[in-house]
């Protein structure tokens, strides 16, 4: 698959953009203490860190390493009525179409010097997010005219979906909360609709509230599941930018935090969207790309180029561990530690795989 696409949304001064310029590790977004500020949501690719690549590129002898990648989208705040157009609202829902994963940032820091469009209420901003994501989704949905009799029964059953959804959303349940099979969420999937997608929560904290972790995640496991959320303190992601590697370990630990929050949200965001990575290793280049869990190896050698899926023979496969154990490919084999998979191979996480690929 190509790059995940994150988009970050949350309502106006919540720390959107500070949090965008920590990811990126730069200055890119106009940070500025008024509501729609950013109009053009800001994108920014970044690398996945992965330690596994540096090895195998020393092992095939080669200079030219390519990680995985994630897209992010700084989409403007979202107000109150976004969904009739209020604000900027047509067109940032409309970015939002575009990505895999909606980032929600929710404010829970208190700053004086930082307006709000009214008092700190976690649990209330999220409801007046979702409640534009539903009503431009009702819309979406009151486009959709009911099929003529004479019409196939796929498009008939599309429509019945639609009424479903219709009913749920009218109560206030979300899309991805409707219990549809694999098939129904296939016959509206080119609806693009906005509550379908996987939501992430980030809720930025002050440094203050940092020092008090084990009780601000109390408070935030309820108002959302405890898988779901990460804590991040965007002004204080900010200022370890400023410091060396060693600088940002001492500081991390001072809170009790493992990583820098970008490598926290990366490595969060493929657990939550179930995603591995498989290697391939060469002369021309070290190479991770990101596929769904339980991909079958036609399919991840069609990740590589759409042409290789058709034309899959085999793959040769051997686990990271064991190809630095035996160093690269020409000891693994000749110790018979490569194995070759057909079309029914289940990728895992960490496979160096050579694929063969027919003319």
């Amino acid at each position: 698959m190509p790059s995940i696409k994150i988009g970050i949304v949350g309502l106006p001064n919540v720390g959107k953009s500070t949090l965008f310029n920590a990811l990126l590790k730069k200055q890119v977004a106009f940070v500025a203490n008024y509501p729609f500020c950013t109009i053009e949501p800001n994108v920014g690719v970044v690398e996945v860190p992965d330690k596994r690549l540096p090895v195998l590129a020393k092992i095939v002898k080669t200079e030219k390493i390519i990680p995985a990648t994630v897209e992010f989208y700084d989409i403007a705040g979202l107000i109150k009525g976004a969904s009739e157009g209020e604000g900027l609202g047509n067109q940032f829902l409309a970015h939002i179409r575009e990505v895999s994963v909606i980032l929600h940032i929710v404010r829970m820091f208190e700053d004086e010097d930082v307006v709000h469009v009214d008092k700190v209420n976690p649990l209330s901003d999220i409801e007046t997010i979702e409640a534009e994501l539903i009503l431009a989704d009702l819309a979406t949905l009151d486009k959709q005219k009911e099929p003529r009799v004479s019409t196939n029964q796929e498009d008939k059953l599309r429509f019945e979906v639609i009424g479903k959804l219709k009913e749920a959303l009218g109560k206030g349940i979300l899309a991805k909360d409707v219990d549809l099979s694999s098939d129904e969420k296939d016959l509206i999937s080119s609806l693009g609709l906005l509550t379908l997608k996987p939501v992430l929560y980030i809720f930025n904290i002050s440094e203050r509230q940092l020092a008090d972790l084990e009780n601000i995640k109390k408070e935030i496991e309820k108002i959302v599941p405890a898988g779901n959320f990460l804590i991040f303190s965007a002004k204080f992601e900010n200022e370890l930018l400023s410091l060396t590697e060693k600088e940002q370990k001492d500081y991390l630990k001072e809170y009790n935090l493992e990583d820098i929050g970008l490598n926290r949200l990366i490595k969060k965001s493929y657990s939550f969207l179930g995603l591995i990575s498989f290697l391939t290793a060469g002369e021309k280049e070290a190479r991770a790309w990101t596929i769904k869990k339980g991909t079958l190896a036609p399919q991840a050698a069609g990740v590589i180029h759409t042409d290789f899926e058709k034309k899959f023979i085999k793959a040769d496969i051997i686990p990271f561990d064991d190809f630095v154990e035996y160093g690269g490919w020409i000891k693994a084999r000749e110790l018979g530690r490569v194995k070759t998979m057909g079309k029914d191979y289940n990728v895992s996480d960490g496979d160096v795989i050579e694929f063969k690929i027919g003319t």
